[in-house]
């Protein structure tokens, strides 16, 4: 029998991470879970064949810039159950497809912490981050059979259902995300890429939309500690509400949401085109919120154009500091739950646009329930951020764990391989038009942007962990032999002719 899976144990409060005046008590049952575990000889295997990989494909470090990678494997092993379209195993499939291409070796890899309980408090509530870190698992969602009974904070629902380990889970997806957004503060960075984050629907004191804690509000937050002005971007099917809301009444934060919009059937509901925040221009985030609604079957080219049209207008009269995207998935063709006809190549377009403006970027996961594509999207856009795109082959190596999940053996499969059969386009040329020039009347009232000095870095946004960086030391200086004479082998590194 395989050992217990070490994230589906209970583990004891440790030091700022769970809430202090609240009694603690094991809540998560412990398991057998049929997960294999490589052996060293595998591992050492697999190396080898990431080794030749990079250098075959001629995966090396940028120049001009760092990118760096935040994840944690510990996060892939959670369910939401058996029926809820969300994977968290779509971080295992990406990881295959990074990792089998040789890409780590261009970047600084980072395996990421728990985001405390103070730094969660930053932003929710403390009663609901009490409730969420004790509420006992479930193992089917309270409104199954009655779907008007109540659920407390929006949790145990079939939307938000309350899963063995959801507390771990939600502390290690803001956890990667306010890793990367740190790095980008201390000049570490210049991409920083979170996968695992990007969970745009939940709210102060609620869960919404499969997310439980606002990891992208977590990292801006973060991020406004150092930069006057961040604009966030949205290319998940579904509207970033949650960080829309954020930010609402600020002018430091403009939000950007390209998103399907039919409010009496599709999720959830709001982020209308004459939604641009505040209604009174008082109140500093007037014409702060902008919102791109689409209908069902946009493609690669319209989508593209769309995007580019809206967003370099926005740096031109926003003058972003830095730049936070979210990458949601499901907007892909084939998705479970989106009905776009966009291909990787459109959905990655948007990242390479971001990226020629030369502005600090944050690449954040999100929404995604096919998670073949998803895997595929987010490889090739981690491919753009670290500059070859134009190197790694459309055929998926095969080398590449779990290669047979892939279906088709391309990272680029076309509109007919990806579904049954494309969706009907409803968007007409001249609706298209229509958004651009609204956005772009809205934006005449964005003139000035904020002035904010910003000279000295303010303190964190909870108490300094001294006790946690002491011990993050300690762990990474177990590690730097090994990063010692991978850096000896020239790996990532460009070589002489």
């Amino acid at each position: 029998m395989m050992d217990v899976v070490d994230s589906y144990r209970w583990r004891p409060p440790k030091t700022n991470y769970l809430p202090h005046n609240v009694d603690v008590d094991p809540v998560v049952e412990e398991y057998d879970v049929p997960l294999g575990k490589a052996t060293d000889h595998e591992n050492a295997s697999y190396f080898q064949k990431m080794k030749l990989a990079a250098q075959e494909y001629n995966i090396v470090r940028p120049k001009g810039y760092t990118v760096s990678y935040h994840a944690t494997s510990e996060m892939e092993k959670h369910h939401f159950g058996q029926t809820h379209p969300m994977k968290p195993w779509r971080l295992t499939l990406t990881k295959s497809l990074v990792t089998a291409y040789g890409m780590p070796f261009a970047m600084d890899n980072y395996n990421t912490r728990h985001a405390t309980y103070e730094e969660l408090n930053s932003f929710h509530s403390s009663d609901y981050l009490d409730y969420l870190a004790t509420a006992a698992p479930e193992d089917q969602p309270r409104d199954l059979d009655n779907p008007d009974k109540d659920v407390k904070f929006n949790l145990g629902g079939s939307d938000c259902p309350l899963f063995h380990g959801l507390y771990d889970y939600c502390s290690m997806s803001a956890g990667t995300s306010l890793d990367a957004a740190r790095k980008i503060c201390n000049k570490q960075s210049d991409i920083a890429i979170a996968w695992g984050g990007g969970l745009h629907h939940a709210k102060k004191s609620e869960a919404s939309g499969f997310c439980y804690i606002n990891d992208i509000v977590l990292a801006i937050l973060e991020l406004l500690r150092l930069y006057p002005r961040v604009l966030y971007i949205d290319i998940d099917v579904h509207h970033g509400d949650g960080v829309e809301e954020a930010f609402f009444s600020t002018d430091r934060v403009m939000t950007v949401s390209f998103h399907k919009y039919q409010p009496e059937v599709f999720f959830p509901g709001t982020g209308g085109l004459h939604d641009n925040g505040p209604k009174s221009e008082h109140n500093p985030g007037a014409h702060h919120a902008i919102n791109v609604p689409l209908n069902d079957g946009i493609t690669d080219e319209q989508y593209e154009h769309l995007f580019t049209s809206i967003i370099g207008k926005v740096n031109t009269h926003f003058r972003p500091s830095a730049i936070a995207l979210q990458c949601g998935a499901d907007s892909l063709a084939g998705d479970r739950l989106g009905r776009f006809n966009l291909k990787v190549e459109g959905h990655a377009a948007c990242v390479r646009y971001c990226k020629s403006l030369g502005i600090p970027m944050i690449l954040f996961g999100g929404g995604g329930y096919t998670p073949r594509n998803v895997a595929r999207a987010w490889a090739y856009e981690t491919s753009i951020a670290i500059g070859a795109d134009q190197n790694i082959p459309a055929e998926i190596p095969q080398h590449a764990p779990w290669r047979q999940h892939f279906v088709h053996d391309t990272l680029f499969p076309t509109l007919e391989q990806s579904m049954s059969e494309p969706r009907n386009n409803k968007n007409t040329d001249k609706r298209l038009r229509d958004i651009v020039s609204h956005v772009h009347e809205q934006l005449r009232f964005v003139q000035h942007a904020p002035s904010v000095q910003s000279m000295i870095i303010p303190p964190g946004l909870g108490p300094i962990r001294d006790e946690v960086e002491v011990r993050l030391k300690e762990e990474q200086d177990e590690r730097d032999e090994n990063l010692r004479r991978q850096k000896e082998a020239g790996l990532g590194v460009e070589g002489e002719l």
